[in-house]
């Protein structure tokens, strides 16, 4: 059954979403899914903008061919070669023969990696600023290299100020209904999905969002079209702040989080204590993860929200126990920086894992570890809470 949605004037979405894929990169875990948006604009000249992931295949076709309604197609327009959006190109290419690609030098590149059979197609080679005349619409280019592929490249339609942002400015999660942000309740169904996506996927280029962010303020942009989550026609200030904030790694609240591994339940115990601890001494709120327990994109996700994390490790194998280990290996690959850490550590007969936890902490830019780490001998017990008190303390006063 056919699915398309009017965005603007001569604009269609084209796009399904996926609720079966349980991982996105075949990692993230999708509790709620995650949808596929393309484009395509129909006026004198037609364009689409990407294909889409090879799960939802036969629906994009259908939704294309409906959209274009028995026209040929002109041009596909290839803003992000990442397969969960390309995968359907030599498809499109063979429906539509005669169309035209477009992109800049690196897709290309990248195009003929993928799809060698298509080195023959013709090819509309853009760069910054060059335009593309549709008719009525006239699209123009903005690089976003490394947002987050190298080849990655804005295109905004300068006649209704849409800008279709590629990976940026998306979120996990299939679509319910209604392809606007403002159809849905946003900071209840998909703000978390939102950071949690921009923080492991995008995250570490930090720089070069902040790049194309002041690119973008030079436009007059009326509507964000992602390839995943809503499109933005309302409040766009909203989350093009939360896109400044995440960029520059400043916390959206002054709330603290605890994130824990515990063999046995000690360490977990210690840390319900400390979070009420904490609670009682700072009167913010404090979320607790069991690292074990809880994948770790939704603690990077947590990360990038708050401005205090608490790190707590038995002692393992002599090192840190693993799932806090995978954590701190994530925070390092996707550059975690301005963040204020404390540590406590477990163990029954040489606590070793603080030291270490503390290492790889430091090394985190422009973060800030507190001293001292606190150590849990086994277990806690009356006689700790003075000290472990004081610990509260220091964490709700830095």
């Amino acid at each position: 059954m056919v699915n398309t949605a009017q965005v603007a004037q001569d604009i269609l979405w084209i796009g399904a979403s996926d609720r079966r894929l349980s991982r996105f990169e075949n990692i993230f875990p999708l509790h709620k899914g995650v949808s596929y948006n393309s484009y395509v604009i129909c006026d004198e000249k037609t364009a689409v903008l990407e294909t889409a992931d090879v799960s939802v295949a036969d629906q994009y076709l259908e939704n294309l061919e409906a959209a274009l309604k028995g026209r040929s197609l002109d041009y596909l327009i290839i803003n992000h070669m990442e397969p969960d959006h390309c995968s359907q190109i030599a498809v499109v290419a063979a429906k539509y023969p005669g169309l035209t690609l477009v992109g800049n030098a690196k897709t290309f590149n990248m195009l003929t990696r993928f799809f060698p059979e298509l080195e023959s197609l013709p090819r509309l080679v853009v760069k910054e600023k060059d335009e593309l005349c549709l008719g009525k619409h006239t699209l123009t280019f903005v690089m976003a290299p490394m947002v987050h592929w190298p080849e990655v490249m804005f295109t905004f339609d300068v006649t209704t100020g849409t800008l279709f942002s590629a990976d940026a400015f998306g979120t996990f999660g299939a679509l319910d209904g209604g392809i606007f942000a403002d159809e849905h309740d946003f900071e209840r169904e998909y703000l978390d999905e939102a950071r949690r996506y921009y923080a492991n996927i995008v995250g570490k280029y930090g720089v070069q969002v902040q790049a194309v962010l002041k690119k973008a303020a030079g436009l007059d942009i009326k509507m964000i079209c992602p390839l995943h989550g809503p499109i933005w026609r309302e409040n766009l200030d909203y989350f093009i702040g939360k896109y400044q904030k995440w960029s520059t790694l400043e916390p959206e609240s002054d709330d603290i989080a605890i994130f824990y591994g515990s063999l046995y339940g000690h360490t977990a115990s210690a840390a319900e204590t400390l979070a009420a601890l904490i609670r009682k001494a700072s009167g913010r709120r404090v979320s607790v993860f069991d690292a074990s327990k809880t994948h770790p994109s939704y603690l990077i996700g947590e990360t990038w929200r708050v401005g205090k994390i608490v790190i707590m490790s038995p002692t393992y194998n002599n090192g840190i126990y693993l799932p806090i280990a995978n954590l701190l290996h994530d925070m390092a690959a996707l550059d975690v920086k301005r963040r204020t850490f404390a540590v406590a550590e477990n163990g029954t007969w040489a606590p070793s894992a603080g030291k270490q936890v503390v290492e790889k902490l430091s090394a985190l830019k422009e973060s800030n570890v507190l001293e001292p780490v606190f150590t849990i001998k086994s277990a806690l017990h009356e006689s700790d809470l003075p000290a472990f008190e004081e610990f509260a303390k220091m964490i709700a006063e830095a």
